[in-house]
């Protein structure tokens, strides 16, 4: 049966601004929450049930990791960001993408720059991220300004270049990481809620976590019930390993915890 879900069809096409000039756009999707249902219980021969009882069978599955039914869900996005940005997305290797591509069209004078809000110095206790603290408004100021201002350096050698007759494939080679790009991305349900997981961690560069949350809130439209689930679960949720399991029990117990330092921290962090 072909799933039809009117919160969704709402949506298409629509442009959800991302940054300073990105967006994420839904361009098609194929099945729901009643799909989800449908393929797990195909094995004995019925479908969808009332919604308590999809709800229950979708909360089953994805708290068990019974994943083949979510990959029944597929999503196809349009997606414009960062060229920084887009290296950190296509390590998910699990999609299949296709970039806008300077050697055909001459790219657009467009870059990301940083708002003040989201300008720091590099985290002390984190070697790839930056601290929680902004800088002042006068560093902030002078970092955006030296950001301007080589990006329109590198757009006026560019269109120079081109000028030149010389070949877009080559007038591209010193544009920025902040240069914009945009692609097509066609995923399944099972390997976005991955993505969204790792994306939306607080460890996640912020830039790519804006995109991540716009992205939840579409995909919610499409398959509420599963995205209800898939926070509960796996966002929201934890998981711990043997001996921090063990942590656990030695608490309940009045016991001193048996983790060593680093372990403990890690264990501590989880439940905060």
């Amino acid at each position: 049966m072909h799933c039809i879900v009117p919160a969704a069809e709402e949506i298409l096409d629509k442009e959800y601004p991302v940054l300073d000039h990105g967006f994420v756009r839904l361009v098609d999707y194929l099945g729901s929450d009643q799909r989800i249902v449908q393929s797990a219980r195909v094995s004995y021969g019925e479908g969808t049930k009332t919604y308590r009882q999809d709800k229950g069978l979708i909360n089953y599955l994805l708290r068990n990791d019974h994943t083949s039914p979510f990959e029944q869900v597929v999503f196809t996005f349009h997606v414009k960001m960062p060229i920084f940005v887009a290296r950190q997305w296509t390590r998910h290797r699990t999609a299949r993408m296709n970039e806008i591509s300077g050697r055909y069209s001459v790219m657009k004078d467009e870059v990301y720059v940083p708002s003040p809000d989201c300008i720091a110095l590099q985290s002390e206790d984190n070697k790839q991220g930056r601290s929680q603290e902004p800088v002042s408004q006068e560093i902030a100021d002078e970092v955006r300004s030296v950001m301007r201002e080589d990006a329109e350096r590198a757009f006026a050698n560019y269109h120079k270049l081109l000028d030149m007759g010389i070949a877009r494939e080559i007038s591209r080679i010193d544009l920025p990481l902040s240069l914009y790009t945009e692609f097509y991305w066609e995923i399944d349900l099972h390997n976005l809620f991955h993505f969204l997981k790792l994306r939306l961690d607080g460890h996640a560069q912020y830039e790519i976590r804006e995109y991540a949350k716009v992205m939840l809130e579409i995909v919610r439209c499409v398959c509420p019930i599963a995205t209800e689930a898939f926070e509960n679960h796996k966002l929201n949720g934890r998981s711990f390993s043997g001996r921090e399991m063990e942590a656990i029990k030695a608490m309940i117990e009045g016991k001193e915890c048996p983790l060593e330092k680093r372990e403990k921290e890690i264990f501590l962090e989880k439940l905060r």
